[in-house]
């Protein structure tokens, strides 16, 4: 037992655990009340890499590697489960991917089925949810497992994971109100819509932790399903985000900084 599992009940450790990640899409929607209308592309890519480098490291130390050792087995057994939760956590970010209109920043055609009459802030939030998806499950799978106690999930190592999504929120709330704002929208309906895109994560969640019975018997799977699901969104959107156009090095610089941040955040706090 930890020093977190000590001081923190579980009513605690759900609130704490759903409010880490929601307060950092809030505090970066509030850029919109620092900056300009336009998020700085310097910054931009800068944020976005942190966010891809955050994400990455979460989906290995907090969830790919606990799957291996939740696992109980050796040899090909032990990384079957990881192996096998993380391509479907894949496949069903494509499937939201494929199956919800949406658009992409800097993009001007949007993706998925067709909606003729969503604006393009509406497709842009979208966007956004389709992302904070899986955090949300990430966050529900790695709470249910410290609940049940330390043999599941650390309490520590569940915390950790909020803090390094709640720090690569901070990125997505900050690219989603900006860019509301130079649309043309008041600071203050920019900043609600920036927060109300990470929204979505505390209430996946929350359903995440209702089925946490049906859950924990296949919690390796689990834990390789919200890692999959995660990195689809680096592959897919944050790194070539990052990585595109003019100020790429700051993309890998700020995708350096998110990984070794979320490393030792990781090692640290469990």
């Amino acid at each position: 037992m930890t020093m977190w599992s000590d001081s923190i009940s579980n009513f605690g450790l759900i609130a704490l655990g759903l409010a880490i990640p929601f307060a950092g899409t809030t505090a970066g929607a509030a850029c919109v009340y620092l900056m300009r209308r336009q998020l700085p592309e310097r910054l931009e890519k800068t944020l976005t890499g942190f966010a891809a480098g955050v994400m990455t490291a979460a989906s290995v130390w907090s969830l790919l590697i606990p799957a291996m050792e939740q696992s109980g087995d050796s040899g090909f057994g032990r990384v079957l489960p990881a192996a096998v939760g993380f391509i479907v956590g894949v496949l069903f970010l494509l499937f939201l991917d494929k199956n919800t209109p949406h658009q992409h920043l800097h993009s001007s055609e949007s993706e998925g089925p067709k909606a003729r009459r969503m604006s393009p802030t509406t497709k842009l939030a979208l966007a956004v949810t389709i992302h904070n998806v899986p955090e949300g499950i990430a966050v529900g799978i790695a709470l249910a497992g410290a609940m049940v106690g330390e043999s599941a999930m650390p309490v520590g190592a569940a915390l950790a994971l909020c803090l390094g999504i709640s720090l690569q929120n901070f990125p997505e709330g900050a690219i989603v109100s900006m860019p509301m704002r130079a649309l043309g929208h008041s600071r203050t309906r920019a900043f609600v819509l920036g927060t109300l895109s990470g929204a979505v994560e505390p209430v996946a969640a929350a359903l995440t932790l209702l089925a946490a019975s049906l859950i924990l018997p296949y919690f390796p799977y689990m834990l390789a399903f919200g890692a999959g699901a995660m990195m689809y969104v680096v592959v897919e959107e944050l790194l070539p985000m990052s990585s595109s156009g003019h100020h790429s090095d700051l993309g890998t610089i700020g995708f350096t900084a998110g990984f070794v941040l979320m490393m030792i955040l990781d090692v640290v706090l469990a």
